[in-house]
């Protein structure tokens, strides 16, 4: 597994991660969440030992990631899909990587055919498309058949093909009792792919907890309800003690409440209805509802 231990990073007189703890369990995805600048990619490096903690420790597997003999055959990471050397061949590139460590060159023929890139493979990596040189940063992660993963923004610059394969590709590699740790800001994405999910806000854990979970613990639930007379709803809705509020086409929202209490008190005043439905909060309106104070910049809307 991947732990952090008390971890903090500090530029200069700016904290950007502070005393981060948490836990990556293998066998499932865990996401790692949160508004920029919120620390994500600070606290991926350093776990990689990339960036030295100011304060803290992160381990992989029980040890320090720089004591790992040959990293590719433990860690897979993709962090920068541009960090790649563009007068290299695809192949070429990955080649290197298998030498460094060891590994035999048949695995980077799997790995171009695991991240649909076989074709590609003779081509120069200056010549690759965002998404072309995303695969190619996944293959390279893969190739020495790590248990543990680690994943900044995968599906940036991927097609609709390309981000499904990514959710079953990381999904797949949990049910083998893997250990996925994978950043996104595509909150729809995430709820598709995440078992658990890690949000920080500020370089501070916010929340540590399974997907459903944190949409039922920082989402909200609310009945939509229509009337054939929308003047008629409005006028009984305003007039009890429920929680309600217009949101167009005559239709209105109401919360803390079950949708059985409104359809009860709407056939007992005589008020026929179109419409009585439960809306759940995604991912992405819990997220956006907790880290509300956690945004580093934020939009006037027009």
């Amino acid at each position: 597994m991947i732990e952090v231990h008390g971890l903090s990073k500090v530029y200069g007189e700016k904290p950007v991660v502070s005393e981060l703890s948490f836990r990556v369990e293998p066998g499932r995805v865990t996401g790692f969440l949160g508004p920029n600048g919120a620390g994500k990619s600070t606290t991926m490096r350093m776990i990689l030992g990339l960036d030295r903690p100011t304060a803290g420790r992160a381990l992989v597997a029980g040890r320090p990631y720089a004591e790992i003999a040959a990293p590719l055959r433990e860690v897979g990471a993709l962090l920068d899909a541009d960090a790649v050397h563009g007068g290299r061949t695809a192949r070429g590139h990955l080649r290197c990587l298998a030498r460094s460590n060891g590994l035999p060159d048949h695995r980077v023929a799997h790995v171009l055919a695991q991240a649909g890139l076989t074709e590609a493979a003779g081509r120069r990596i200056k010549g690759f498309s965002l998404g072309m040189r995303q695969r190619l940063g996944v293959a390279a992660a893969l190739l020495g058949d790590p248990g543990v993963l680690l994943l900044d923004e995968p599906v940036n610059g991927l097609d609709p093909e390309g981000i499904r394969w990514i959710r079953t590709l990381l999904r797949s590699l949990a049910a083998e009792g893997r250990t996925v740790l994978v950043s996104s800001h595509l909150m729809s994405e995430m709820a598709l792919t995440a078992d658990h999910l890690v949000v920080i806000g500020r370089g501070r854990l916010l929340a540590d907890l399974g997907t459903t979970e944190f949409i039922d613990a920082h989402g909200r639930t609310a009945v939509r309800v229509r009337a054939v007379d929308p003047v008629k709803l409005g006028a009984l809705l305003g007039g009890s003690d429920l929680r309600a509020e217009p949101v167009g086409d005559g239709a209105w929202e109401v919360t803390g409440t079950e949708p059985e209490r409104i359809g009860e008190l709407a056939a007992a005043n005589g008020v026929a209805l179109y419409e009585l439905s439960v809306r759940q909060d995604s991912l992405e309106d819990a997220f956006m509802r907790m880290t509300a104070d956690a945004v580093e910049y934020k939009a006037v809307p027009a």
